[in-house]
This record gives C-alpha cells, sequence and structure tokens, in this order.
C-alpha cells in the first residue's frame, strides 16, 4: 500500500470496499466507542464546558476575521525572538523551503513529531526525492510509516491496526529503518512501547534537524505550542540543534490568555485527559538551550480560499482534537482510508474539499460522506456546524465547485456533470415560484398516483433503488385545508 493518497478512488467506491473488511471495522469500533466513552465522562467534570466551546469559538472566529494582522504579530514575534519566518503559497513551495533549510545544514536525516500539516503536503516523500530521510517518531506514525501504510485518524493515525497486526510490522520492517525489533516480541502494548522506545531513541540522539507542527501559535509573543503524550516531541523539540516546524496559517491565536481556553478544550476532547502529558511551548531561540536554529514555515495551501467563503470558513476552527470521528457512524464503519486525505472523518468532509477545491471526483464526493445526523457538531469545542458546511459544499457541487475570489466578490467557477440534478433544481425553483402552477401539479400528482411507478426512472434509479418513494397522498394538503377549514384563522 503506498504511504501517500494520490489516486485513491471517490469515497463511495473505497468505502465499499472498507465496510467488507471485517477486521477494520471491529478494529475501528472497538476504538472509537472505547475514546468517545471516555471524552464523555471528561467533558462532564467541567461545568462551564458550554461557556469554553462558545469562548473557543468566538477567539477563533475573530482572528480569522483578522488573520493578515495577527499573521504579521507573529512573523514579528518570532523574528525579535530569534527565530525566521518563511512565508509558502502552497505544498510545493513549503518542501522546497524545508529541503533547503535541511540541506544547508548538511544533514541527511530529520525526526519528525507528529504533524499534520506536513502530512497534506506530502514532505517526508519530497525529502525522500532530496535524498534526505524523515522518521516519524510519534508511535502510531511510526507504525503506519514502517507498515509503508496511510493515517486513518487525527489523533491515533493507526487505529485501523490492532496488536497483533503491529507486532507484525515491527518484527518485519525495523530492522530496515534502524534498530531492529525484540526477539520474541509479543503483542502486549508495553512491549510494544518498549521496542519503539529502544528503536527510536538512538534517532533522537543523533539527529541534528527536527520537524515538528504545532497546535497552536500566539501572535502576541511569537510563541508555538505543541500538546503530545508520548514524551517523542519534547525530544524533537528539544535535542536537534535546527528546529523547522510547518504550521497552517489558521493555527494562530492572538494573545497568550487565549491559550487557556483551548488548554482545557483539547485534551478533553481529544484524549479524555485533564491535561496532555506533555505541553512544549518554545519562543524562538535562547542561548544553550534548546535549537540553535528555529525556522517557522507559515503554510497557505487552500487555506485564504476557505476563508474567502462564509460558511466554509469556520472549517478552520479546527483545532485537530478528532472528536467529530469517534462519534461518526459513516467513519466508524467505512474508515479514515476511504476519505483519500490526511484530515478523515467529518471535518476531513469538509476541510479536503476546501483546501484541494471540489472539482476532482474524491473531493467532490467528500461532502456527501455523511448521514447529517449532527453528532460531529455536539462534540466539537469550538462549534464548527460540520452539518451545514456539508449542505453547503453539496451545493457548490451541484452548481458549480470551485470557490474564486474576484476582487470583493466570491463567486462560482462552472463545473462539469451534475446536470440532471442541477436541471431539476432549476423546475423546483420555478414551479415554488409559481403559486398557480404548484397547484395544478400537485392536483395533477393526487389524482394520477395510482399510475405513479414505484422506482425512478433513469437517474433516478440510483436513489430509489435503496429508498421506498414517498405515497402521494389522495388529495393536496392546500385543497385538504380548504375544504376542511375554509375562512377559518385568515386561511384563502
Amino acid at each position: 500500500m503506498s504511504g501517500t493518497f494520490v489516486g485513491m478512488p471517490a469515497f463511495p467506491e473505497a468505502a465499499h470496499e472498507a465496510v467488507n473488511n471485517q477486521t477494520l471495522r471491529g478494529n475501528l469500533r472497538h476504538a472509537t466507542h472505547t475514546i468517545r466513552a471516555k471524552r464523555a465522562k471528561a467533558v462532564t467534570e467541567v461545568s462551564d464546558w458550554a461557556e469554553l466551546r462558545e469562548a473557543g469559538k468566538r477567539i477563533k472566529d475573530h482572528t480569522l476575521r483578522h488573520l493578515d494582522r495577527y499573521l504579521e504579530q507573529l512573523e514579528t514575534s518570532v523574528t525579535a525572538a530569534g527565530g525566521t519566518v518563511h512565508w509558502a503559497a502552497d505544498a510545493d513551495e513549503a518542501n522546497r523551503i524545508v529541503a533547503d533549510l535541511v540541506k544547508a545544514t548538511g544533514e541527511s536525516e530529520v525526526v519528525k513529531v507528529k504533524s499534520m500539516a506536513t502530512q497534506e503536503i506530502g514532505l517526508n516523500e519530497a525529502l525522500l526525492e532530496e535524498g534526505i530521510h524523515a522518521y516519524e517518531t510519534d508511535l502510531a506514525e511510526l507504525i503506519v510509516q514502517l507498515g509503508k501504510d496511510r493515517p486513518s485518524h487525527i489523533l491515533v493515525p493507526a487505529i485501523h491496526r490492532n496488536r497483533g497486526e503491529i507486532r507484525d510490522i515491527f518484527e518485519r520492517e525495523m530492522s530496515e529503518w534502524g534498530r531492529p525489533a525484540p526477539e520474541g516480541l509479543t503483542d502486549t502494548p508495553a512491549e510494544l512501547a518498549e521496542a519503539a522506545r529502544l528503536h527510536l531513541r538512538e534517532k533522537f540522539l543523533r539527529a541534528k534537524v527536527g520537524i515538528s507542527g504545532a497546535n497552536f501559535m500566539v501572535a502576541e509573543t511569537g510563541t508555538l505550542v505543541v500538546v503530545e503524550s508520548e514524551g517523542n516531541g519534547r525530544m524533537c523539540l528539544t535535542l536537534p540543534e535546527t528546529l523547522i516546524s510547518v504550521v497552517g496559517i489558521e493555527k494562530i491565536v492572538p494573545t497568550w490568555q487565549d491559550l487557556e481556553v483551548f488548554m482545557q478544550t483539547l485534551p478533553r476532547s481529544s484524549t479524555a485527559e485533564r491535561m496532555n502529558p506533555y505541553t512544549t511551548m518554545w519562543t524562538g531561540t535562547t542561548d544553550g538551550d534548546g535549537p540553535r536554529d528555529f525556522h517557522l514555515v507559515l503554510l497557505d495551501n487552500g487555506r485564504t480560499d476557505t476563508l474567502a467563503d462564509e460558511v466554509g470558513r469556520q472549517a478552520l476552527r479546527c483545532i485537530r482534537c478528532s472528536a467529530c470521528l469517534n462519534v461518526c457512524p459513516v467513519y466508524e464503519r467505512a474508515g479514515g482510508h476511504a476519505y483519500g486525505s490526511v484530515y478523515p472523518g467529518p471535518i476531513g468532509a469538509i476541510l479536503s474539499p476546501q483546501l484541494r477545491g471540489v472539482t476532482s471526483e474524491i473531493d467532490a464526493s467528500l461532502p456527501y460522506a455523511s448521514s447529517l445526523c449532527g453528532a460531529c457538531y455536539d462534540v466539537c469545542p469550538v462549534a464548527i456546524d460540520i452539518p451545514e458546511v456539508l449542505v453547503h459544499l453539496r451545493e457548490r457541487v451541484v452548481q458549480g465547485g470551485e470557490v474564486m475570489s474576484k476582487g470583493n466578490k466570491v463567486v462560482l467557477k462552472p463545473a462539469k456533470g451534475h446536470a440532471a440534478e442541477r436541471a431539476a433544481m432549476r423546475a423546483a425553483r420555478w414551479a415554488f415560484g409559481r403559486p398557480g402552477a404548484l397547484r395544478a401539479g400537485q392536483r395533477l400528482a393526487s389524482r394520477t398516483r395510482r399510475l405513479h411507478p414505484r422506482s425512478l426512472p433513469g437517474p433516478g434509479k440510483a436513489w430509489s433503488g435503496t429508498r421506498d418513494l414517498p405515497a402521494v397522498p389522495a388529495e393536496p394538503f392546500r385543497d385538504w385545508w380548504q375544504r376542511t377549514q375554509g375562512g377559518k384563522d385568515g386561511a384563502k
């Protein structure tokens, strides 16, 4: 299996294959149910959870409205603290910047702390083309990398693997990447963790360059924040001589005080902990403490286009807690790989199409990868109304798809396909705008209801093949109301 998502099929095809994998479904069911039950308990411990949720939403919305100002402030703060800021418009530019920075050190290998932004841009693959080996140090990311696999969850990228599969991967692959797995390795969590610890320790002590992401960036002070549970992040962020952080521009918060809200909501929503075991914060460079050189690569890669969409921009509030994945009935059955993106689940279904555009087959299918049950919105710690955005993106898919900025206006780029659906919507708009025609049509439908087919013809077969067509009543509601209530309460 390839480690990238290039060439993945559309969601319906990928999901159809996934739901027939009983091992995968068992792994996902056990993991998601366990995590969400613990999260629910952790959240109830906080009496002001609703207020924290609203505060997080408002902080993020305020920041996004003034993103240009806060990004400039961040650059000034980071530079004043001894760091260097680089701006990357897209994945290619970000990869080129990072590769050049690594080559300038003369090193050919780097250690990485889990970063979804670097997975989004395919940094590992880009570095390998330049002769640079990137080693993942998060346990789940290590499992994915050794297994030549793809991440399938935001918080637990190897959630689709069970302990037996992980042991087999370690025994088969570790020797090719460094220290081999111990002989007689079992599938007990303690032994698997120790095998990973021994394998990674030599890389931590040898690496001169570290690459990270960040959970938050503080514009006021130029501080970056990484929260994690294993300690690998602390090793990557403090031991190397050079640290390169690749961070999406939406990860910024205005002030140090704003972190207070997210330091309460993120741990409980993600790992169901009151606080993360390791919270690392760094501001530029300090003589004799930590890396000598710090570089911050600010990544756009479709984020400003997303910001231009007044409905869709709320996806940029996301703090990557993964709570929405753990309650989603679609994700639980289809798994993360079916989404064809490093961002799976409900948040991926609205974020990936906006970052990449909805003109490709897979991105046009993602807004439909949902039952619109609303569970994702209920658990989101920053109140992203994912169902609202899903419906909005479905409209974009049908009407044209890609959002383009023209001056101060946002317009839809014309798209191909979906002609039948667009024609049906135009016909409905015409009918609903003409009460007389609508009433005549309703009466005709009622009088001919015995002649109606049990399934729709043509393109409608896909819809009616799995649903019963709603029965047409013997009498339209308007006629019934006029007959039974005519003249009462202002009825006409």
